[in-house]
Parts: structure tokens; sequence; C-alpha cells
């Protein structure tokens, strides 16, 4: 059994436009900021929660449950960068800006966006911008929280 590494296997795009989020097309994904290598090596949180639907009755001896509505925590930690384009996710990620968030796992990085593959798409809208605390031995940082604002499509394939 061979185990899947996470490293160099991640590609994050901040897409201003994508017309049908279950099938982006490679050239949407293309057309978008490519963020990977802005982002720090443990920056990328989209954690997913399930609410909890009571399903017991007034008869009932012990508590049942199904699932209920499903939420996203969104936020991303960025390097600051010196130059213009280093420093791209800090410029253009500000409070109330809108796109989508594209990631793709399980695929070598540098490996071009490509129709079949499997991708997770985020409708997003920014929150305000955090600077992180400055910290010996570190680079600048800043996080980016981030609201889902529809459903996401997280089995989507690039068409």
């Amino acid at each position: 059994m061979s185990d899947l590494i996470s490293d160099g296997m991640t590609r994050v795009a901040w897409v201003s436009s994508i017309a049908n989020i279950s099938a982006p097309t490679a050239a949407e994904l293309t057309a978008g900021s490519d963020f990977t290598t802005r982002i720090t090596p443990d920056g990328l949180k989209l954690d997913p929660s399930t609410a909890d639907v009571d399903t017991s009755s007034l008869a009932s001896t012990f508590d049942t449950k199904t699932v209920g509505r499903v939420g996203f925590d969104v936020e991303l930690t960025f390097k600051r960068g010196t130059t213009g384009a280093e420093d791209l996710p800090f410029t253009t990620l500000k409070y109330g800006v809108s796109g989508y968030l594209a990631v793709r796992r399980g695929v070598a990085y540098s490996t071009a966006w490509t129709a079949g593959q499997k991708v997770e798409v985020y409708p997003i809208t920014c929150g305000e911008p955090q600077n992180s605390s400055p910290a010996a031995n570190e680079v600048l940082k800043f996080v980016s929280p981030m609201k889902v604002t529809s459903q996401p499509s997280t089995n989507a394939t690039v068409a």
C-alpha cells in the first residue's frame, strides 16, 4: 500500500468568473491567479461542518440524529512578497471582494489545469485581511478569512 504525499500535490487559484462551478473550464482556471506558491504549507484551511438534526421524539429513549446543513470555515494564510506579483494575494483579497477559490489536490502542482481533473470550487467573498503577528525566523504573513456565499462544488470536474 502506498500513501499519497501532499507536498507539492495541491494547486490553488483565485478566479474572478466561472460559468459553471460543477464544470469549470481549464481556460477559466488558467485565467485565474495561481496563489499556491504564496500560501504557507499549513495555510489552506477549508474545514467543513455538518449540523445535527434531532430526529428523536417524545417517546424516544435514545437520542437520534441525521445530517443537517453543511457549512465551511475558510481561511488562507499567505506569505507577503516584495514585488507586486508576489504580493498579489494581499492586494487582491480585500474586504468584500468576491470570486471563486479553486483547489486541486493529489496532482503535482506543476501540472496544468486539464480536462477531467477533479477540483473543488468555492464561491467566496473575502473578509477583512488580518496581518499576522511578527515572529523571529518567519516570513511576514497575513490571513484572508473567506465566506462561502453559496453551495460549493467540492467534486467538480474540469471541462
